[in-house]
């Protein structure tokens, strides 16, 4: 099996092009920010971990985790950001190896990752993938797509420079354009 990290801002294409690469026979994805929701579901030791560095203000009603009161807490403090992907982070990786074993005992050919911060990350394991893509378009574009999608706010964190080895992508254009180049990547031996 290979598994494929698609890496990117808000905007660049991840969630579009692989919706559509996974309607494909022996195609999977998982969506990273889910798996960071649940690895901070209440009384996890995630979930603990993040009230006792952030404090209980960040809980709802509820007492779950209140991603947009996190989010106002991590996004204008530099060090609580810092402090945030660091709680997180290695709890998705960890969980994101269950996935991947279970992916491939299911037959599973490719396995598509999304998640923004892939490329960047001092917390990824590099190793877990097989090629790391960076799908990168112009600000004009990612905030287009953020507008027409309804997700203005989703440009808190800008995009920083990929590392050597992650595979940059041109994500400008159509969806159909983008996997055509997504894919002379990941089919090529």
């Amino acid at each position: 099996m290979k598994v494929i990290g698609l890496a990117g801002g808000a905007g660049c294409g991840k969630s579009a092009v692989a919706q559509e690469l996974a309607k494909r026979e022996g195609i999977a994805r998982i969506d990273l920010d889910k798996v960071a929701w649940w690895t901070y579901r209440p009384r996890s030791p995630t979930y603990w971990r993040l009230v006792s560095r952030f404090g209980e203000g960040i809980l709802d009603a509820d007492g779950a985790i209140d991603r947009s009161r996190l989010s106002e807490i991590v996004f204008s403090n530099e060090r609580a950001l810092t402090d945030l992907d660091g709680i997180i982070h290695p709890a998705v990786i960890d969980r994101l190896q269950v996935i991947i074993r279970a992916e491939e005992a299911r037959g599973t050919r490719i396995l598509l990752v999304e998640g923004a911060l892939l490329g960047t990350s001092p917390y990824v394991d590099r190793s877990l993938f097989d090629v790391i893509l960076s799908l990168e378009v112009s600000e004009g574009t990612r905030k287009r797509r953020l507008r027409v999608t309804g997700r203005e706010g989703h440009t808190k964190r800008k995009p920083q420079e990929p590392p050597t080895g992650v595979v940059r992508i041109d994500a400008e254009g159509a969806v159909r354009q983008v996997i055509d180049r997504v894919l002379a990547v990941i089919e090529s031996p």
